[in-house]
């Protein structure tokens, strides 16, 4: 078509130089110039003439190639050897080929919708997904990918667009995908919680056949699954089995959990596991590697549970049960021994609790602040202000002891002091998001954690020291039992011992809950050194309206499932967080409540605090709405909802929770 475009162009030419010339001829030679003209006319006739046809040809070659076109078209579309559909902007079926009717149940598909004969048919997923990217449908057995092509038409006033679907079936591959994800290895750690208290407890005659069944038991139960079990030391197993075990084994919950504490052949108390296991990795030592970390977080929240990193997240089974006390205080020495050192080494030192402090992260502070003042180095308490659950005993610091006021400085002051070589202790919380400065954390080369909640999926970047021990009351009695260590003189005022005390107090009920033999030690500790029971009692007064919002709050109360008590207190107040916390606790003294839960009102959040006699885990329900804490304490924040809302979502996943534990 160019090469005659520029034929035609070069006729032209021709024919506007011989006009030029007859025009020339004319004016000498007018009778030659008529006989010209008359050429010239003859030969513009003929290059149209030609054209004309040369046009005519071109036109009907166009359309025989475009009927021969559209009847290819129609014969490939029609002889599609997968299934073919065309529907309309709406779904509704307007043509489809023999594959496709022979994919269907139904036989009569001709306008019915798409997306109610194939339910899990997503018609705004595939439209927003565009041309280019095929959608995934699994219909019947088989699976296939679904490929679009919108077509704009105004051959029907009413109907401007058709959406043609090619359905390419691709079961095959994702069975091959399944297996072949199915046989990845897994790597598992499994550690006997208790060993040593369940070595020591049980008489010896029963003691072999004890510790020889909790062998039996783990490895009977991985082989039927198909599982590799090898013993490395007396209470640790390494497990290899691969992800189709896994699979069966989760659909159970991991009830090797429940199975190993129904184990009683002589032994005294109940057995408990605590497992991590890693599904992500090819590299089977990246798999070991992340398994490791995942039994450290199980044991971190308590033991007795399995923590299973699939993918970024981790999944969480078990971890119902209380912790069990540990009666050997050799981790306490070590610990103190270990954080004397680093102390010793740092330029100066740092500590901080979490946000919106309580009287256990306050008190547990001032605890690390004596250890650092024994040790004769520079320390600072990292706190912006004071708030109402330690507003008594801030005054009271205020009233004794003044010159630890300049220990406490903010977060501003403290980044322009810390450096590098500053060791940062980190107190009542292991969450960097939750410190009181999480840019700290990034800065001190060096971390100490020394917490008691469960330990949660964020966690503070390789500490160099960790003291996380969820059997403990409070952060104040691991500090108060490091203090003892660290030195055989405490030199601890009366005001600390009675911080300290004050953190132990708070986290235990007044020595109701989370209380063992050790929170005792630790609280006789305090009082030899002075600390005053009445003087603690008295930090924790109400003043007349934080009592009339803790009436208002149990007035709202409802009991769901005739054990569970939720409260609201729907309005924003300075102190609403303490209140919730305090009036939770009232309200199990309501006899058949084992557990309860109280929404407020805090910075255009609903939070939520859960209180439990035991039997409930308030933690693993709590965790579901993004919050943690312990077994029976925790709490959460939810944004972006009312409180009728968040009402709704909490007993959900408290009925979701109950029912889980119900099909165990």
């Amino acid at each position: 078509m160019k090469k005659d475009i520029f034929k035609w162009s070069d006729t032209k030419l021709y024919l506007i130089i011989i006009g030029l010339m007859v025009v020339i001829i004319a004016i000498y030679e007018p009778k030659l110039g008529f006989i010209g003209a008359l050429l010239l006319a003859y030969l513009v006739y003929y290059d149209f003439r030609k054209t004309s046809e040369k046009k005519r040809e071109l036109t009907k070659y166009i359309e025989d190639l475009s009927n021969e076109f559209d009847s290819a078209t129609k014969h490939a579309i029609f002889n599609m050897p997968f299934p073919l559909v065309i529907i309309d902007k709406n779904g509704a079926i307007t043509w489809y080929n023999t594959p496709f009717l022979e994919m269907m149940v139904e036989e009569d598909l001709l306008n019915e919708r798409i997306y109610e004969l194939i339910p899990n048919f997503k018609l705004a997923e595939l439209l927003e997904a565009g041309d280019d990217t095929p959608i995934n449908i699994k219909y019947g057995d088989n699976y296939y990918k679904v490929y679009s092509n919108t077509i704009d038409t105004k051959k029907v006033s009413n109907r401007n667009k058709i959406i043609l679907l090619y359905w390419v079936d691709n079961t095959e591959y994702v069975k091959l995908e399944a297996k072949y994800k199915g046989e990845n290895t897994v790597i598992g750690l499994i550690y006997v919680d208790n060993y040593d208290e369940v070595k020591g407890s049980t008489p010896d005659i029963n003691k072999p056949l004890v510790l020889a069944e909790i062998d039996k038991r783990i490895a009977s139960y991985f082989t039927r699954y198909g599982g590799l079990v090898r013993k490395y030391e007396n209470d640790k197993y390494l497990v290899i089995m691969n992800y189709f075990a896994l699979e069966s084994i989760k659909s159970k919950k991991f009830d090797i959990l429940d199975q190993m504490k129904e184990l009683n052949i002589g032994n005294t108390i109940p057995i408990t596991l605590s497992m991590g296991v890693c599904a992500t990795e090819n590299n089977i030592i990246e798999s070991y590697d992340n398994a490791k970390g995942a039994i450290d977080i199980a044991l971190g929240r308590g033991g007795d549970q399995a923590v299973l990193k699939s993918g970024p997240s981790f999944e969480y089974f078990g971890g119902k049960s209380k912790a069990l006390e540990k009666r050997n205080k050799v981790k306490s020495r070590v610990i103190a021994y270990a954080l004397r050192q680093l102390i010793d080494q740092a330029e100066n030192v740092f500590v901080m609790g979490h946000k919106n402090p309580d009287m256990d992260s306050f008190g547990s502070g001032i605890g690390i602040l004596r250890a650092i003042d024994n040790r004769n180095k520079e320390g600072y308490l990292v706190l912006n202000g004071e708030n109402p659950s330690i507003k008594n005993i801030y005054d009271k610091l205020r009233k004794e002891q003044p010159d630890l006021l300049e220990k406490i400085i903010t977060t501003e002051e403290a980044l322009e002091i810390i450096n590098k070589d500053s060791l940062l202790i980190v107190v009542d919380n292991h969450k960097p998001s939750f410190t009181e400065a999480p840019e700290l954390l990034d800065i001190a080369d060096k971390a100490v954690v020394i917490d008691h909640h469960r330990r949660g999926t964020e966690f503070v970047k390789d500490p160099v020291l960790t003291y996380l021990e969820p059997y403990a009351s409070s952060a104040s009695e691991l500090v108060t039992e490091v203090l003892s260590y660290m030195s055989e003189d405490l030199n601890l005022t009366k005001f600390e011992a009675e911080a300290l005390l004050a953190g132990i107090t708070v986290d235990t009920k007044n020595f109701s809950y989370q209380t063992g033999v050790r929170t005792f030690e630790a609280a006789s500790i305090l009082k030899r050194v002075g600390a005053d029971t009445t003087t603690v009692r008295q930090l924790f007064r109400d003043n007349f309206n934080t009592f009339i919002s803790k009436a208002e709050v149990i007035q709202s109360t409802r009991l769901i499932l005739d054990r569970i008590a939720i409260g609201k207190l729907d309005k924003e107040m300075e102190d609403s967080v303490l209140i919730a916390a305090q009036a939770a606790d009232e309200l199990l003294d309501i006899n058949g409540v084992e557990a309860s839960f109280v929404l407020t009102r805090v910075n255009d959040r609903i939070h939520i605090s859960g209180r439990s006699l035991g039997d409930i885990s308030v933690q693993l329900i709590l965790e579901r709405l993004g919050g943690g804490g312990h077994l029976t304490s925790a709490g959460t924040q939810i944004s972006g909802m009312s409180m009728e809302e968040a009402e709704e979502m909490l007993i959900d996943k408290i009925e979701e929770f109950l029912e889980e534990g119900e099909k165990k």
